[in-house]
């Protein structure tokens, strides 16, 4: 077995391909999350009101450091769909502002614009993305082609969920700061898995989960904002931190960090997560992984007539194939047959299965996936 394997809670009798759903937390990093629960528990009023704050103010220290950013210009939040709702939700947006996205974002997200649209009368502007992406530049340039004077936001993932896709979200980010527009950066799939530098990228907001690839326990995700844009936001549950007693230097902090009586112990092992994925050995394995996807991708491609959604290759340990395959109730079919955890969906009227692994993984269970995956068309035509 995969020395890895061991260290993490994963059932055995599944093969698991999906990590870039929901993450899988080594079992040292959740003794430590305990170890700040039980913390909690011997004294929970001097913990929360005396110890929690310094420890929390470490904690986005160390992240902070990771990210390339200043530590008061992030703040914890449980996962991304919560961080960007507070950022939408505080856009002053009217009616017929645009809002410039892609066909390709996270569906949570894309309701959460509609939500917000209906209420304002702004209007959401979808970008076809080609398929496949065959050049970085014709993609550029066909998205920000749609830019016009009503553009007030450019709302984009960094790594598509759906697709695998890495974004240019460096020369977005340019575009956006040089025309005034709002830039707003769905990282939720970046932390851990390609670098990430706030302060060069220099986006006006960013989200990103470290349950994905950071394997933090679940629940721990950030929101930067950039300071010129701090003071427009607004607390998504308003609590002590508005109009506070005692308010501290930022805002920002004050209206998101405190909302609430929560369990937020898994903040805390942040530091510990940092160390954990720097480890020479883990980054060497993750190199692995990244390997084994191209080759694993490439014997798919040789041996089924599929396809896929670009034609760049991203080096990622996350990748999607287009099967195009009509066969109602695929994902549980194939689960239930096969025991293997892994995402078949369709997108854009597309069928595909995403496969995404992590250091607990081998290729052997990749070519397992193919050999049952070819096993079931065979049994469903």
């Amino acid at each position: 077995m995969n020395k890895y394997r061991k260290q993490f809670l994963l059932d055995h009798s599944i093969t698991h391909l999906n990590h870039a759903s929901f993450g899988a937390t080594p079992i040292s990093i959740m003794h430590e999350y305990s170890h700040w629960q039980r913390k909690l528990e011997m004294n929970p009023v001097d913990f929360i009101d005396n110890q929690l704050p310094n420890l929390v103010q470490e904690s986005r220290q160390k992240l902070s450091i990771f990210l390339n950013c200043d530590r008061d210009d992030i703040v914890y939040c449980p996962n991304p769909t919560t961080a960007l709702n507070t950022v939408i939700r505080s856009l002053n947006l009217k009616a017929n502002d645009e809002i410039l996205t892609t066909d390709h974002e996270y569906g949570a997200l894309s309701r959460t614009w509609n939500f917000i649209c209906k209420k304002t009368g702004a209007k959401l502007i979808h970008h076809k993305v080609p398929f496949p992406i065959t050049d970085e530049e014709d993609f550029i340039d066909s998205f920000l082609s749609k830019v016009n004077q009503r553009t007030k936001v450019i709302f984009i993932s960094h790594i598509t969920s759906p697709s695998s896709i890495i974004f240019p979200v460096q020369k977005i980010c340019d575009y956006c700061n040089e025309k005034n527009i709002i830039s707003i950066i769905d990282g939720a799939h970046v932390p851990g898995h390609i670098p990430l530098d706030i302060k060069s990228l220099n986006p006006d907001f960013y989200s990103g989960a470290c349950h994905k690839w950071m394997c933090s326990p679940k629940g721990v995700s950030f929101l930067y904002a950039k300071k010129s844009m701090q003071e427009m936001i607004e607390p998504l549950i308003v609590s002590w931190g508005y109009e506070a007693e005692k308010p501290s230097h930022s805002q920002f902090l004050d209206y998101l960090q405190w909302q609430g009586t929560n369990d937020i112990s898994a903040y805390l092992t942040i530091p510990s997560v940092i160390d954990n994925i720097s480890d020479k050995k883990w980054k060497n394995k993750i190199a692995v992984c990244k390997e084994n996807i191209q080759k694993v991708r490439k014997i798919i491609l040789d041996k089924f007539d599929f396809t896929e959604f670009s034609e760049l290759n991203y080096n990622l340990q996350m990748h999607s194939i287009v099967h195009n395959l009509q066969i109602e109730n695929i994902k549980d079919k194939f689960y239930n047959n096969y025991k293997i955890q892994i995402p078949i969906n369709v997108h854009n009227n597309y069928s595909y299965f995403r496969f995404s692994v992590h250091v607990y993984n081998e290729i052997s269970e990749m070519e397992k996936f193919i050999d049952c995956f070819e096993d079931f068309m065979k049994k469903s035509f």
